[in-house]
């Protein structure tokens, strides 16, 4: 047997912060109505090879409690389907779950997102290791245009690092945290957020606020962009969101680069919605910051007509990246 999935010691079991050596994982599934996806990415989860406590917790949002009573779940495992209680929209969902978990760890797992066997194993056998932790994640491969490319997050990201670099080998969906961390230093998934987008990005800085975010570096998730995405051309959306982000965490001050790769965000939304002095005025702020940031120069160029703001998401999706 392998190092990395021998039990620790009870030693490294309450360094960690943990009652047991296999401490109860609550994972939790925010969906909107894609069914098919939903029970693969609930059968991998099922299918872990981890030997504590599992619960599964899939959130409805707006749309029908499906019981999923055809996904066969094994012995010790728990399969719980709820609707959103709380406002609606994926941070609603996502703290609905939080709430009807009961795990000592949360996990998060998008609907159309796969995770690999032994994620959860390689995931709290390296936090026994390192409990100063705040949360585990690991390389990902992304499904893109019929290629697979794999991401390799860095060993340890700190809050500055992750300021001035959203690093998005860093996953949701492949992302544990404490459950005790949500309900104290950390908090909840932010309901404020406009339209949910960002709550990602959003709780990845807190966490790492708090403590540095751990990687390990074996594959733990297959995503899976070669589908339609609920975010995709929703520009107004993104802006705003981003803009109080960048209200939210004054931090960002510090960083250039992190302040610029916003900007440059909010800059190439506001073109691609049409807004042509908006996408200028942030562009123009981004590269103040950093001259060399792509975001703001893809912003002029759809803002001027150079090119269609699809054109330039497809091109970069293509390499496994976003905008």
């Amino acid at each position: 047997m392998s190092a990395d999935v021998l039990a620790p010691a009870t030693t490294a079991a309450t360094a960690a912060g943990f009652r047991t050596a296999h401490p109860s994982v609550s994972v939790l599934i925010a969906t909107a109505g894609r069914p098919e996806m939903l029970r693969e990415a609930v059968r991998a989860i099922v299918e872990q090879d981890y030997t504590g406590p599992l619960q599964v917790v899939v959130v409805f949002d707006r749309i029908e409690v499906d019981p999923l009573t055809d996904v066969e779940v094994p012995a010790g495992v728990e399969l719980r389907t709820v609707p959103n209680t709380r406002s609606p929209g994926l941070v609603g969902a996502r703290n609905t779950g939080i709430h009807a978990a009961t795990g000592e760890i949360i996990a998060f797992c998008d609907d159309d997102d796969v995770w690999a066997p032994r994620k959860l194993t390689r995931q709290v056998a390296h936090w026994h290791r390192h409990p100063e932790a705040s949360a585990i994640a690991g390389a990902i491969d992304i499904v893109s245009h019929e290629r697979t490319i794999r991401r390799v997050p860095q060993a340890v990201a700190t809050f500055p690092e992750l300021l001035a670099d959203r690093m998005m080998e860093i996953h949701p969906s492949a992302l544990i945290c404490r459950r005790a961390d949500l309900y104290g230093p950390v908090g909840l998934v932010d309901e404020d957020l406009p339209s949910s987008y960002g709550e990602d990005y959003d709780l990845l800085l807190r966490l790492a606020r708090h403590a540095p975010v751990h990687s390990v570096p074996e594959t733990v998730l297959t995503v899976r962009w070669d589908r339609p995405s609920f975010f995709r051309q929703q520009w107004g959306d993104m802006a705003d969101a981003l803009t109080y982000m960048l209200r939210k965490f004054p931090e960002f001050e510090t960083s250039d680069q992190g302040t610029a790769l916003m900007a440059g965000q909010v800059a190439f939304a506001h073109a691609a919605r049409g807004d042509r002095r908006e996408a200028v005025r942030w562009a123009r702020a981004a590269l103040r910051r950093d001259r060399g940031q792509l975001r703001a120069w893809g912003a002029l160029a759809v803002a001027t007509g150079a090119v269609s703001a699809e054109r330039l998401q497809n091109a970069v999706s293509f390499f496994g990246r976003g905008v």
